[in-house]
């Protein structure tokens, strides 16, 4: 499932082909989109701002009209110069939106919405999330009291994973943060102390954000990971044998190192 920094790093792709232009030409190439007649909703309303919440990307239009996208596990943003050859297929384009030289084109977003601005807001899909690791104003202390509210028996690489307790970590980064903090995943929450869950989301937050660079931020990404994917290996601090295992409601492989993860 793309992570925060996957949708950071396309939000800031895309705001220098839309912000502040109206665009040319909209397409929703998938069926299921064809009744929404978004195309004519949007036709001659430029785009004010393209943001990211977590794993969550808005394209907010003039006239209170916002374009809501998750990704889930395999969609996919893309910008390309008009004209060149897509790296997934067109039958799997949802949306497409042209804008001078460029295409902006998401694949495969199961949740692709319009929306006002102000529903937006009130959404509790939305309100419920927790704060943005990647947001500027992030505030760990806001990150302890939606985990210090959680159920204190899940294991603390488990309900990383739930938005609502901070939103954009996905299952590369909780691996990678709780190895930089030398937690163990399968401790209970009640028995990580604040420092510590602090600890694992300041390891990940700098090298998410290495990774949400336009360009080179996906090989940065996979340039920094110690753990994740990396089971049978041994660990580049301490040695031992990385292992892997499912954990949680739904199953995510988690890697570790129970060598220096304690």
């Amino acid at each position: 499932m793309p992570e925060g920094d996957t949708i950071l790093r396309a939000a800031r792709r895309i705001r220098p082909v839309l912000v502040g232009r109206v665009p040319d030409e909209i397409r929703t190439p998938q069926p299921r989109h064809a009744p929404d007649r978004w195309p004519q909703r949007l036709a001659g309303r430029g785009v004010m701002g393209v943001d990211s919440y977590g794993k969550h990307l808005f394209l907010r239009f003039e006239g209170d009209l916002t374009l809501h996208s998750h990704l889930r596990m395999h969609g996919a943003w893309a910008v390309y110069p008009r004209g060149a050859r897509w790296r997934r297929s067109p039958r799997r384009a949802w949306l497409v939106l042209r804008a001078g030289g460029a295409e902006v084109v998401e694949f495969d977003g199961p949740v692709l919405e319009l929306m006002t601005a102000s529903r937006t807001r009130f959404d509790q899909r939305l309100r419920a999330l927790g704060p943005d690791l990647l947001a500027d104003d992030f505030a760990p202390e806001a990150f302890l009291r939606r985990l210090r509210a959680d159920d204190q028996t899940r294991t603390i690489g488990d309900a990383l994973l739930d938005q609502r307790n901070v939103a954009g970590i996905g299952n590369i980064w909780k691996a990678e943060g709780c190895w930089g903090a030398q937690v163990d995943p399968w401790r209970r929450v009640a028995d990580v102390s604040d420092e510590e869950a602090v600890a694992i989301v300041a390891d990940a937050r700098p090298r998410m954000l290495a990774a949400a660079v336009p360009d080179g931020g996906r090989a940065a990404e996979r340039a920094d990971r110690h753990v994740y994917r990396r089971a049978g290996l041994p660990c580049a601090r301490c040695g031992a044998t990385i292992r892997a295992r499912g954990q949680g409601d739904d199953n995510r492989t988690t890697y570790w190192c129970p060598g220096c993860q304690r």
